[in-house]
């Protein structure tokens, strides 16, 4: 997207992700909903009924100061839940538990290879709360399911960092990564367990550093493609407007797949609004840093910090690096059979880039023996016995059969045109030949 110079995109995030316990934030019930008979999984505590108290699930507390320490956060050695007060359909009980101004985690830092540059993004906080019921509209009915109000849901909010849609999707990708490496999340889009709003405004390049005076907020997009195209929009019609002499409005959009546009849904809402107050059902936690030093002891070395040592120690392709590490388990695969190969001592620099070659280009299954990895990178290392008789038929018929690519060579129009017909001669010998010999031999054939 070509961007007008006059302005400035100014993007922040909101992103949910359902934490996989086995029960809900404030009560026993069963939290993993999907697929589950509408209205099943619930209790007189997750639907708001007279009587019900909420107690706080241990585990969702513990994967959210995790992710806080992954994130580089600030973790708060106290923080409480709130009452967020709003009025919709899904939330049964008229508000949502949730934090406000003592969050779980704070003023982190996540880094970003975009473009093979590394930029670093800020976290403004991370904050536990409860998911809401799902609406299903059908004509003019709507129907409600309150299996996932009260799922532990954990917020992540950034900072405006963001400058484009194509930076937004890296970020969010990586995060998807990040929290499936720490186990608490499946981060599942397509079954709603990661959610994308992002908040989109545009400065008048003139007015730096004032911030505008809007944002404009789009909801709950499953998808790194729809959120990239999304702000796309979002930042034309919002520059559109500007030129207009206009200000865009502070509201709650939409994103419509199907037209690649967003649509409004209501003014967006301030904190005031929401009328925050302690929830008096819950009192306020107390951590201490020895209690969070044996939680984060859980800690597993993080997609970016591995993907640097693959690079940095070992002499992988960055390339490469990247790859192995978008999956915990291939990344750990690679590593143990890393291990088996280097007590083999059969090759002097290149051992890792030579694994990881095996590994991507072979389609190694993960569940695959690392010692028969080994022996295979080992066998392939081994010289290649040559029949030279059978060699020779060989790059006879690939001279006859491509006369353009010896003519490139012969002439010097093109020297490289060599390694086509030694990938040609190759061929034939399916394999079963040395290239440096099958080049030798066309070299003497060819002068």
């Amino acid at each position: 997207m070509e961007m007008n110079k006059k302005y400035r995109p100014v993007i922040g995030l909101e992103i949910h992700v359902e934490l996989n316990t086995k029960s809900k934030m404030f009560c026993q019930c069963p939290a993993d909903y999907f697929g589950a008979k509408p209205n099943t999984h619930t209790c007189p505590v997750c639907l708001g009924m007279p009587g019900g108290l909420p107690v706080p699930n241990k585990t969702a507390i513990e994967s959210t100061i995790l992710l806080g320490k992954a994130l580089n956060c600030k973790i708060n050695n106290e923080f409480k839940f709130e009452r967020k007060h709003y009025f919709y359909p899904d939330l049964a009980k008229g508000y949502q538990i949730s934090q406000e101004d003592e969050p779980i985690a704070e003023h982190g830092i996540v880094p970003i290879l975009i473009n093979g540059k590394r930029k670093e993004f800020k976290i403004k906080r991370v904050h536990l709360e409860e998911d809401t019921g799902k609406l299903t509209h059908s004509g003019e009915e709507t129907l409600i399911d309150f299996n996932r109000g009260g799922v532990p849901l954990v917020e992540i909010v950034t900072e405006p960092d963001f400058d484009d849609g194509e930076e937004v999707k890296v970020f969010l990708e990586e995060l998807q990564v990040i929290v499936r490496y720490l186990g608490i999340a499946n981060a599942d889009m397509e079954k709603g367990d990661m959610r994308l709003e992002p908040n989109i405004s545009v400065q008048i390049v003139e007015k730096l550093p004032e911030l505008p005076s809007y944002k404009v907020e789009v909801k709950n997009i499953n998808s790194f493609r729809f959120v990239k195209k999304t702000i796309e929009y979002e930042v034309e019609r919002q520059i559109e407007i500007l030129e207009n002499g206009e200000v865009p409005k502070q509201e709650t959009r939409g994103f419509d797949s199907s037209t690649n546009t967003t649509v409004s849904q209501r003014s967006k809402e301030n904190a005031e609004d929401y009328r925050y107050l302690p929830e008096p059902d819950i009192p306020s936690f107390e951590y201490t840093d020895e209690e969070y030093d044996v939680i984060c002891s859980a800690m597993p070395e993080l997609p970016f910090d591995r993907m640097e040592r693959y690079v940095d120690e070992f002499g992988v392709r960055s390339t490469d690096a990247f790859f192995l590490t978008r999956d915990k388990a291939l990344s750990d695969f690679f590593d143990v059979c890393l291990s088996y190969l280097n007590e083999k001592k059969v090759f002097d620099g290149d051992t890792a880039q030579i694994l990881a070659n095996h590994i991507i280009n072979k389609k190694v299954p993960i569940n695959t023996d690392p010692e028969v990895v080994v022996s295979e990178i080992i066998d392939n290392a081994k010289p290649v016995e040559t029949d030279k008789g059978l060699l020779d038929e060989a790059v006879t018929r690939v001279i006859e059969a491509n006369p353009n690519a010896v003519d490139d060579f012969t002439s010097g129009k093109n020297p490289n045109s060599i390694m086509f017909l030694v990938g040609q001669v190759m061929k034939e010998m399916k394999g079963r030949a040395d290239a440096q010999m099958v080049k030798e031999a066309l070299n003497k054939r060819l002068s």
